[in-house]
């Protein structure tokens, strides 16, 4: 628990960041009057929104269980990634409302080197948090600290677009690609603001662990299947957070003692664990010749 409560700091070094490349990409937007540059910028300030929403979620979630809270709030994470992608695409929105009318109205732009190297100082100064925070995210199992690093890496894409545009713009005295590339950006952070939703729903609705973790689950059942002859059944899993659950029902020889059940399932909860990081296990035994045992497959079982 201590650990979790120490990601905050991670939160807090996206906050900085995002405070500093608002400030560069403003004073950018300023210097050339660029609305690609502005609509960097306002996508640095959703930047900050998401990292103020990860700091308070890193710190609910790394709360430890309580009465109201028997399997802890590793969840709140998922609140902050919902709200990150609902801030995104408000951003979305606030970006193509801005450029439409420079589509019919072109503006020239002014200062334009000065406006690209504030630009690329912001952009240097989101992929190295990024970085940090993407490792952190992946050594942590955090959500939050994952999604906020890919939500840097789209302003970090975004930007060399947006730089892209600005330069061509200058080379070409073509006007209209500043808006264009303006209105490819708010599609680009429609995309990330739809993929950052939809996997914080996916964890609300209890989604089962990945294909590649359950494979390794089955690997361990039928490893004890071969080697220990007993059977299992309504193997479930879901993820909550950077914690994960599995329950399953394991069938053995009614004639076993009550202590030769519990030692095995000691056994099968620890390998369980070995082979999932963070896996909370729950096992029910039962005896393989009772068909009563098979009564209860179903999520819900309805007793006669």
């Amino acid at each position: 628990m201590k650990e979790r409560k120490q990601l905050t700091r991670f939160a807090w070094l996206s906050i900085g960041t995002a405070v500093l490349t608002i400030g560069l990409k403003a004073t950018a937007y300023l210097l050339t009057g660029s609305v690609g540059l502005l609509s960097d910028a306002l996508e640095s300030g959703v930047n900050l929104a998401a990292a103020l929403f990860a700091l308070m979620a890193l710190t609910i979630a790394a709360l430890p269980p309580d009465e109201e809270h028997a399997y802890g709030h590793a969840k709140a994470e998922y609140f902050s990634g919902g709200a990150e992608g609902m801030m995104i695409l408000f951003a979305a929105g606030t970006i193509a409302y801005s450029a439409v009318p420079r589509l019919f109205a072109p503006q020239p732009l002014e200062q334009v080197g000065i406006g690209l190297i504030v630009s690329l100082l912001a952009a240097a100064a989101n992929f190295g948090t990024a970085q940090i925070l993407l490792r952190a995210g992946r050594r942590h199992k955090s959500i939050t600290l994952t999604a906020d690093a890919h939500h840097l890496l789209t302003d970090v894409w975004t930007s060399g677009g947006v730089l892209l545009g600005v330069g061509a713009v200058a080379l070409t005295g073509w006007q209209i690609l500043d808006p264009l590339i303006a209105m490819a950006v708010a599609a680009q952070i429609v995309y990330s603001g739809v993929k950052l939703v939809r996997q914080a729903v996916l964890g609300l609705m209890d989604t089962a662990l990945p294909p590649e973790e359950m494979e390794k689950v089955t690997a361990v059942l039928a490893h004890y299947h071969d080697e220990k002859g007993i059977t299992h059944h309504a193997l479930r899993s879901r993820e909550s957070g950077a914690q994960r659950f599995i329950s399953v029902h394991v069938q053995v020889p009614g004639a076993w003692s009550v202590q030769q059940g519990h030692t095995l399932l000691e056994e099968l909860e620890r390998d369980l664990r070995l082979a999932v990081p963070s896996v909370s296990v729950f096992t029910h035994l039962e005896p393989i010749e009772d068909p009563v045992s098979w009564e209860d497959i179903g999520l819900q079982r309805q007793d006669q």
